[in-house]
């Protein structure tokens, strides 16, 4: 049980690489964090898993079915909801046994109610987990812990002792409070006369009182034996207790002459509300005891070992509803097919960014265009070209936010996706301008691609936005072809979107050297002047891209000279 884990088989190599800070921001991780959940515990949580990845067929397809189930069956999301936040609360309760102030009645009541919440959400999950008709191995194996659970802890026996010590500690009902008054009149001090096992009764209190005050001074109630008033509580022992061993504070008289209880100015406490705690719970030792003892005989059970699987479950909790959303917007999410990641390949169809679709999400209206793309043996990396805003970033990034996702075990934003997971992502996106002031612009860019070529192996994925724009053009052309050269070489699957036209135009120069992967060109449309955000694998075409922006927007030489004759 302890090594039970919905996010690897068992006995899995649990070998993970982290995502660099760069790839963390360009993927826009936090984006994505703040659309599963807006609770901080919760996004601290998710970004930890999110942000490492496996390139392990056997543990991607373990969680992609872990999570069809959670995708599935509304009502398990629902019972683990509900577990999460019970698991939650009992943090504390594992350091139960080391902790030496835990003797308070009230401390203990809260306890024992913890465990007993915890003994009904063990109960249910076990029941629901029976009654749904779950398929992946993780949560067969967490329905046959849970059940192993249920058996083997006693949870029967548990209920009834739970049941037992609340029924026990039910019966003290009342207390009654005797407060001594000084030569004045005043009162000066106040105790614990006795523990009831019935509540007073007001209209009750008020006949005693007018009665009382009917009698003349020698009427006083003798001493303070108050037995033939009111019941003692049965495992009270106050009948052995003097009042003066259990004062419980100070009642102090103010200038105006009001009663108060005197507070603490550091901290506010209130010394008779803490008095009387601690005097009813030494009173009450015999329940404290036996609640203490109950406590202690199920602190251990294995049931508590459910709370490492708390980040587990908000992740798979998070993004089943997130799909659901998003599906809701009529846009597809698809169960990714898994082959090796030595093969390098990889197939979408109707890929688009997850990103657009959150926006939609949250109300946005985008019109959201869907692609195909494939890596094989023959295109490995593509050059991508096309006009600014034509969306060749939202296509880099989905490619890559996609490829998480699938390995994540996530169904992704396409309706079909085959892929041969990577072991890492590394992107190179433009840096902040602050970024650059020491090694200048060119300089850090450069900087920043030789240590993605340091890390970076041939089951990598590059994904490589703008890169080198800012130097002139024959500087960033002469670095971007070496480039391009050293990821062929080093095998990797890559998109490297540009304004570098030339880059793509002689791809026989750039396929002419050594390495395995092949380049291809593709480009984003234009359509009548309209970017239509779709790509297609072709020659780059810079000038017919200008051309039809001229055309749109009447900058050619034939309509300008008509505007000016015009005028």
């Amino acid at each position: 049980m302890e090594n039970f884990s919905l996010l690897y088989p068992e006995k899995s190599k649990r070998i993970e690489n982290a995502l660099t800070g760069e790839a963390i921001n360009d993927l826009s991780i936090d984006f994505i964090v703040d659309a599963l959940t807006e609770d901080n515990y919760e996004k601290n949580l998710l970004k930890k898993i999110m942000i490492n990845l496996t390139d392990d067929k056997e543990t991607i397809l373990y969680r992609r079915d872990i999570f069809e189930d959670f995708l599935n069956f509304p009502e398990l999301r629902v019972e683990l909801s509900e577990l999460v936040e019970k698991l939650a609360d009992l943090r504390e309760i594992e350091r139960f046994q080391k902790d030496q102030e835990a003797s308070s009645l009230w401390l203990l009541i809260n306890r024992l109610r913890e465990i007993d919440d915890y003994v009904n959400c063990i109960t249910r999950i076990k029941e629901v987990l029976e009654r749904l008709d779950v398929k992946s191995e993780g949560m067969l194996t967490l329905k046959k812990i849970v059940t192993d659970i249920y058996l083997n802890s006693g949870f029967p026996e548990i209920k009834k002792d739970i049941d037992f010590m609340f029924e026990k500690a039910r019966t003290f009902k009342s207390i009654t409070i005797g407060v001594n008054l000084d030569k004045m009149l005043r009162p000066k001090n106040a105790g614990v006369v006795s523990l009831n096992d019935s509540e007073f009764k007001a209209s009750g209190l008020m006949k005693n009182f007018l009665r009382f005050t009917t009698k003349d001074v020698d009427g006083l109630h003798p001493g303070v034996d108050v037995e033939d008033l009111k019941n003692f509580h049965p495992d009270s022992g106050i009948r052995s207790t003097t009042f003066s061993s259990i004062i419980i504070g100070s009642v102090q008289q103010s200038a105006t002459h009001n009663v108060h209880i005197e507070t603490n100015e550091l901290t506010g406490a209130d010394p008779l509300s803490d008095a009387l705690k601690k005097s009813v719970t030494d009173i009450l030792k015999k329940i404290v005891k036996d609640i203490k003892s109950t406590l202690k005989k199920y602190i251990s059970i294995s049931g508590y070992a459910l709370i490492n699987l708390t980040p587990e479950i908000i992740f798979f909790i998070r993004w089943a509803e997130l799909v659901d959303k998003i599906r809701a917007q009529g846009m597809p999410m698809c169960k990714p097919e898994i082959d090796l990641p030595e093969l390098r390949n990889c197939s979408f169809k109707e890929i688009y960014n997850i990103k657009l679709a959150i926006n939609n999400v949250k109300g946005d209206n985008i019109d959201i265009v869907t692609n195909e793309l494939e890596f094989n043996d023959n295109q490995r990396i593509f050059i991508l070209t096309g006009p600014n805003r034509g969306g060749k970033t939202i296509i880099t990034q989905s490619v890559g936010l996609a490829m998480l996702m699938a390995q994540w075990g996530i169904y992704v934003p396409a309706s079909y996706a085959e892929i041969c997971p990577c072991d890492n992502i590394f992107t190179h996106f433009p840096a902040d301008e602050n970024d650059t002031v020491d090694l200048g612009r060119l300089g850090e860019e450069s900087k920043r691609l030789s240590e993605i070529f340091s890390k970076a192996t041939g089951k990598s994925l590059l994904l490589l936005n703008e890169s080198l724009a800012t130097t002139n053009v024959s500087e960033g052309l002469f670095i971007a072809k070496d480039v391009v050269k050293a990821m062929r070489y080093l095998g990797a699957r890559a998109i490297f979107n540009t304004h570098m036209h030339e880059l793509a135009r002689d791809l026989d120069e750039l396929n002419s050297g050594e390495g395995t992967s092949t380049v291809a060109s593709l480009v984003t449309g234009v359509s009548n002047g309209q970017r239509s955000f779709k790509i297609s694998l072709a020659p780059p075409q810079g000038v017919s891209y200008a051309k039809d922006i001229a055309e749109k927007y009447g900058v050619t030489f034939d309509k300008i000279k008509d505007v000016i004759n015009k005028q």
